[in-house]
Formats: C-alpha cells, structure tokens, sequence
C-alpha cells in the first residue's frame, strides 16, 4: 500500500494527480513541522501547509526540488529531499505514515541545516501571509 500512496504522492507533485491532496489526506492527519511546535491537525491546515511548501521548497529556484532517496516500510515511507531556497543549501526528509485505506495519517518534515530552516520559515512565513 505505501508504494500506491508514494506513486501517488509524486504525481500530485507533478500536478498530475486529479483531486490533489483530497485524494491523499484522511480527514484526521496529523502534519509536523520544522518550525512550528505544535501538530497541526486536519486536512485542512495539513493542505495549507503541503500546497505552500510545494511552492517554497520546489517552485522558487528553477525548481531545484528533487528527493534523493525513498525507503519504504509498511505503512512508513522516509523520502530525503534536496533543493535550494534563498541561495540556501536544504536537506530534508519528509515521513508520511498511511492508514488502511490507503491515506496519509501523518507527514513529519525535518529539515538541516540550521540556514535551511531559517531560509525555509522565511518563506513559508511571506508565502502564508500573502494568502498561501
């Protein structure tokens, strides 16, 4: 099942996924931050989040966003990212744990090194402010 939600995962990336995150979230998912403490819960924030990194991690620099690595366990997939945000270096890995049905129940970002997630809080913080 992780392999179908991965497979799926990518082609949103690509914006080759009809019904985007709708398709992918459950309504209860849990998002973890690297810069905000508490979770944030439910599909909605958790879309919030998602779409705007997209666009902070993957869009701003020629689109420099691309995962480096993928393992993938039951129901955990761990897929390291690389890409370049304000000139800055980031190095990351995203961890999305599925249920039964096949959605995504929890999405945990990690981010290093220290710039990168300055760099990352910066932008997400401009892109959040203006709307998303």
């Amino acid at each position: 099942m992780i392999d179908d939600v991965i497979a799926r995962w990518h082609r949103y990336l690509a914006g080759e996924l009809p019904g985007g995150l709708d398709e992918l979230l459950a309504d209860d998912v849990v998002f973890w931050s690297p810069v905000v403490f508490a979770p944030q819960r439910g599909k909605e924030i958790t879309t919030v989040y998602l779409e705007t990194a997209a666009r902070a991690l993957g869009g701003g620099e020629a689109g420099t966003f691309r995962y480096t690595k993928e393992v993938l366990a039951g129901d955990t997939a761990v897929l390291e990212f690389e890409t370049s945000v304000g000139g800055r270096y980031v190095n990351g890995v995203d961890i999305i744990t599925v249920d039964g049905t096949g959605r995504i129940v929890e999405f945990r970002v990690m981010i290093r090194p220290l710039q990168a997630i300055q760099a990352v809080h910066e932008q997400m913080g401009r892109l959040l402010t203006a709307g998303g």
